[in-house]
């Protein structure tokens, strides 16, 4: 019976009914593309606004940079003195610590000065010894002088001396010898020819010592040649104090300019081998060394107006110029450089090391280490 109840609706109402919620739809697509039609006008607008100023930025951005090459491939750079020791031994105290600053001629390490003063002292005493010794010849020169001359002399008196004795004796003997053995006895003919033979013993010994004493020149040379010896011994041995004196001094290792302490690996009781390295100076003169491409210097020179920015350091802005360009790009001065003649050359673009001095900008209670990355910005004006 509830089948029965229900009152299906006509097909006409049922179409009617229909067709009312098609026009309603159709109403609201209508509206919506007038709405969107009346606002696709401003999206252009909008759109054309951005393309604008996304033109001018850009124009304005490549003619603010045009003159500008700049490049992050850069960091600071300096003198790092290594530190070494002139002379070996034990260490006796520091007078430094990690990282401090110094002054040229501070005392940085004391190596134990014992073994060196003993050298100075034996040294000084070669030195007083041979001083003496030059003396001693010096004196001896001046008798020299005197003395082979006036040796000289005395041997030819001797042997004028000699040679009247002989004259005598040969005349006592051919007195002996022309008379008849009645008129003298054996024995004094013996004595007359012993004498004879003496004197010509004497007259020879007398030419011998003329002999020997003629070379004065030379002997006086030679004596004088012993001076010019000890003299050349006084020259070491002075040179050898001196050297010890060094020595000793080196004992003592002072800064050779003003610097940071850096790399320190010495401590007290090591024992340094002379040359070894102990520490480096970082000096307080620090530039920037930026690896430029090759196709950035064009127009690059020396004294141009460079802005420098420090990663570590966002806030520090400094100012600098360059001061030159390496005749060379890092490649080529590398241990093992390409060698393009083998036939596998592959184009790439190097770059060049550039030293710009730092003008203006730095703090001094900001520590710049060395090797630091910063950006340059070089004005190619």
């Amino acid at each position: 019976m509830a089948d029965s109840d229900t009152v299906e609706a006509p097909p006409k109402a049922r179409q009617q009914s229909s067709g009312g919620g098609d026009r309603a739809e159709q109403d609201r697509d209508a509206k919506q593309a007038e709405q969107r039609k009346s606002a696709r006008p401003w999206v252009r607008v909008i759109m054309v606004i951005v393309l604008l100023v996304l033109i001018i930025g850009g124009l304005s951005y490549w003619y603010a940079t045009k003159d500008e090459e700049s490049t992050d491939d850069s960091y600071t750079d300096g003198r790092a003195v290594p530190i070494a020791p002139h002379v070996a031994g034990y260490v006796v105290s520091l007078d430094i610590n990690d990282n401090a600053f110094v002054h040229a001629g501070d005392p940085l390490v004391h190596i134990d000065p014992r073994d060196y003063e003993a050298a100075l002292e034996s040294a000084q005493g070669q030195l007083a010894a041979a001083q003496g010794q030059l003396i001693a010849a010096q004196r001896g020169f001046e008798i020299a002088k005197v003395n082979f001359p006036a040796r000289l002399e005395a041997a030819q008196a001797q042997l004028k001396d000699a040679q009247a004795n002989l004259f005598k004796a040969q005349t006592d003997n051919r007195r002996q010898q022309s008379l008849s053995r009645a008129a003298t006895t054996g024995q004094s003919v013996d004595y007359a020819t012993a004498a004879l033979r003496s004197a010509e013993a004497q007259v020879a010994s007398a030419q011998a010592a003329v002999l020997e004493a003629t070379p004065v020149k030379p002997n006086i040379g030679q004596v004088g040649a012993q001076v010019t010896q000890l003299t050349g011994t006084i020259q070491q041995a002075d040179a050898a104090v001196k050297q010890a004196q060094l020595n000793l001094g080196w004992t003592v290792v002072r800064a050779p300019q003003d610097g940071w302490v850096t790399k320190r690996n010495v401590e007290v009781g090591t024992y340094l081998q002379q040359g070894t390295q102990i520490m480096s100076l970082v000096s307080p003169q620090i530039w920037i060394t930026a690896n430029f491409k090759e196709d950035q210097l064009e127009r690059m020179r020396p004294g141009q107006h460079v802005a420098i920015s420090v990663d570590a350091y966002p806030q520090l802005k400094l100012k600098g110029h360059v001061d030159s360009v390496q005749l060379g790009s890092g490649s080529k001065f590398t241990a093992f450089p390409p060698e393009n003649a083998t036939g596998n050359f592959v184009k790439i673009v190097q770059r060049v090391p550039v030293k710009i001095i730092i003008d203006s900008g730095l703090d001094p209670s900001l520590p710049l280490p060395l090797g630091i990355s910063v950006t340059p910005t070089v004005t190619v004006q």
